[in-house]
């Protein structure tokens, strides 16, 4: 018998993000190659016309899974019935603005999407946040979204958790695939903490691997949290909805604050349901030691990032593995593992744009889908991954904030892995991103009032 689609939102999707994104939703790399989806894509009027030509593109495209098209500026129209939300909209800094200018902006949309959500999506919608900052974003959504369950509501690290994957695949020279279990600690920014205490490739720690703590505890922890910063600062992420199995994924920045607004304004959405993106951090952690080790990624498990989508976050490999061995291990380079490895990770959106002179679209994308398919299909056995999620104090990090945890799921829904042993330099990360989570909520609820 055939599947009934699923309604998914994106917001922002005639820019890059969304753009790129919405062809590989059509295509079912984010929900199943056998699921047929009804897309429904959200942006400004100024943007109108380019939606139109994204909606003709799809057309086009002639996707067979594809069975229905809502191209629209209405948000109402857009939420309406939708299952999954990828929230990859939100508002640019522009030259001369605050800091407290740009989070009034985004509250200010987030708050209007978390009621569109709360009154007119899918019972037990899901949420991913992406725009910056992802975090708080996600908690301002939840705020707003009270229906939403905090579980339904999380924001994208697992772009920070490929990076991290990325970065330890080089370094070791192994397959991105054969490093496991790095962790993004906090938020989606530069004081993110990806973490390789965990990890392994085979079943060699990644640290006894890398054998240089000095990287590892150094420029491997700052490039990912730079690869992130940059695109916080000028804020180039965009916004999506989506909706199945009652989904929704904040992706525009500040994702975690903007999903917290959305949870707010859109009270019948579970906040288990919202969720931001971290997992293009985790996916860069992820490539990050594929690198190291001259692994494939898909060998790379239990990669965490912690915390903010911003320079902030923690790339965490201490419980991440290649095949059974901890990416430690393997690694045998404490230093690159604490150092270069994590602001490989926390740095990799700045590289890019220096690079490439436009934001990481294509792996944002990417991340988004890794994030709705391992949430609505489930993570393998014995393998976690990195979302931005309600916090309940787990870790003793801040409660009552949208963090990236290391995650396992199961069924549609996610659980944060309990148990990890932290270290007293992970303890230093995982409280750093918590103070900035704390501070952004703070200031994106002067907002309000």
């Amino acid at each position: 018998m055939a599947k009934e689609p699923v309604r998914v939102l994106v917001t922002g999707a005639a820019g890059q993000i969304g753009y790129a994104l919405v062809p590989m939703i059509a295509r079912g790399i984010m929900l199943g190659a056998d699921q047929p989806l009804i897309l429904h894509m959200l942006d400004i009027p100024p943007a109108a016309e380019a939606l139109n030509g994204v909606r003709m593109e799809l057309a086009d495209a002639a996707f067979p899974l594809l069975k229905g098209v809502v191209a629209t500026i209405d948000v109402v129209e857009a939420c309406t019935g939708v299952n999954v939300a990828v929230m990859v909209g939100g508002f640019p800094r522009k030259e001369g603005m605050e800091r407290k200018d740009v989070m009034s902006k985004n509250v200010s949309i987030y708050k209007s999407q978390a009621s569109a959500l709360e009154q007119h999506a899918a019972p037990n919608c899901k949420v991913l946040v992406v725009a910056n900052p992802a975090n708080t974003n996600a908690l301002i959504l939840k705020e707003f979204a009270p229906s939403i369950p905090a579980k339904n509501i999380t924001c994208l690290t697992r772009l920070d958790h490929n990076r991290a994957l990325g970065q330890i695949s080089e370094r070791l020279n192994v397959q991105v695939s054969d490093v496991k279990n790095v962790i993004i600690w906090g938020n989606h920014s530069s004081t993110q903490y990806p973490d390789v205490n965990h990890a392994t490739v085979g079943d060699k720690p990644v640290r006894e691997l890398v054998k240089d703590d000095e990287w590892l505890n150094g420029e491997f922890i700052t490039t990912v949290q730079q690869r992130v910063s940059y695109f916080v600062s000028i804020n180039l992420c965009d916004g999506i909805h989506i909706l199945s199995w009652d989904l929704v994924l904040v992706v525009a920045n500040p994702a975690n604050t903007n999903a917290l607004i959305l949870k707010e304004f859109a009270p019948s959405i579970p906040a288990k349901n919202i969720t931001c993106l971290t997992r293009l951090d985790h996916n860069r952690a992820l490539g990050q030691i594929s690198e190291r080790l001259n692994v494939q990624v898909s060998d790379v498990k239990n990669v965490i990032i912690w915390g903010n989508h911003s320079s902030t976050q923690y790339p965490d490999v201490n419980h991440a593995t290649v095949g059974d061995k901890p990416v430690r291990e393997l690694v045998k380079d404490d230093e690159w593992l604490n150092g270069e490895f994590i602001t490989t990770v926390q740095q990799r959106g700045a590289a890019i744009i220096k690079a490439r002179k436009l934001s990481s679209a294509l792996s944002a994308a990417s991340a988004a889908c890794d994030h709705i398919r391992d949430w609505s299909l489930g993570t393998p056995e014995g393998t976690f991954v990195s979302m931005g999620v309600y916090s309940d104090g787990s870790y003793n990090v801040p409660a009552g904030v949208i963090y990236s945890f290391p995650v396992t799921c199961k069924n549609g829904e996610w659980t944060i892995v309990q148990g990890l042993a932290i270290d007293e330099f992970s303890r230093k990360k995982l409280d750093l991103t918590g103070v900035e989570l704390v501070e952004e909520k703070e200031l994106a609820y002067s907002c309000l009032s």
